[in-house]
């Protein structure tokens, strides 16, 4: 019984990690960063290609009615729609006569151009 473990002299050979293991640990890490935000704009900039067919359908506008439920404007073609927009259901709820005029802040506020995070903050609830 003069050993308890079954093999003391290798944990006595491994040598401590120094600032050499330390940089590739760290080169590491970046390179999987990079790829990461490599792959996330190719996936940004690809979902646009193709998703949108003359575009056909906007959504100009929408609008929070409670914490699941929505309404939205949505322009197809030349006609403006106002949809109710709820967990598994959407409903149409009237078809404008007379297009609506947006202004500006409006139309910048639309989902498509809000960013990541607005569009995080919103789905939170914040």
């Amino acid at each position: 019984m003069s050993q308890l473990f079954a093999a003391p002299h290798a944990a006595a050979a491994a040598a401590p990690v120094g600032a050499g293991g330390l940089v590739s640990v760290t080169f590491a890490l970046l390179v999987v960063l990079a790829a990461i935000f490599a792959v996330a704009w190719l996936a940004r900039r690809v979902r646009g290609i193709g998703s949108r067919v003359g575009h056909a359908i906007d959504v100009l506008a929408d609008m929070p009615l409670g914490p699941k439920e929505r309404a939205v404007l949505l322009k197809v073609g030349g006609e403006q729609i106002l949809v109710g927009v709820a967990p598994g259901r959407v409903s149409a709820l009237h078809v404008l006569r007379e297009p609506i005029e947006l202004p500006k802040a409006a139309a910048a506020a639309s989902p498509a151009a809000l960013s990541f995070g607005a569009l995080l903050k919103r789905s939170l609830g914040k």
